[in-house]
């Protein structure tokens, strides 16, 4: 996650992964940005993921109300297509207080 308003890494935003089923989310994980904007630990290395839809929550909301900053929204859910999950899935989050971005990274 990286704070494009400051252009920096978003330190300290809780994250959450759902899988999706339907109108249902399970959480799977959920874990908080270190200093370089990301969440290494989120998943255990051997945990295996399906096939399927998933959903990242961040609470930006939280992070930007802790930098003393007034911010738009809340949190950013990004909804995302696991088609293969042998592959390996970045997604970059770049956010400001009113507005954000994202994009399947490398």
């Amino acid at each position: 996650v990286l704070d494009s308003s400051v252009g920096k890494p978003a330190q300290g935003v809780k994250v959450e992964l759902s899988q999706i089923n339907g109108t249902q989310a399970q959480v799977l994980a959920t874990g908080s940005t270190d200093s370089d904007g990301r969440v290494t630990t989120l998943l255990n290395p051997t945990t295996q993921l399906q096939a399927g839809v998933y959903k990242m929550r961040f609470e930006v909301g939280d992070y930007f109300q802790s930098q003393n900053v007034q911010a738009f929204y809340p949190y950013v859910e990004i909804t995302f297509n696991l088609a293969n999950p042998g592959q390996h899935y970045h997604i970059p989050l770049l956010l400001a207080p009113f507005s954000y971005s994202t994009y399947r990274g490398s």
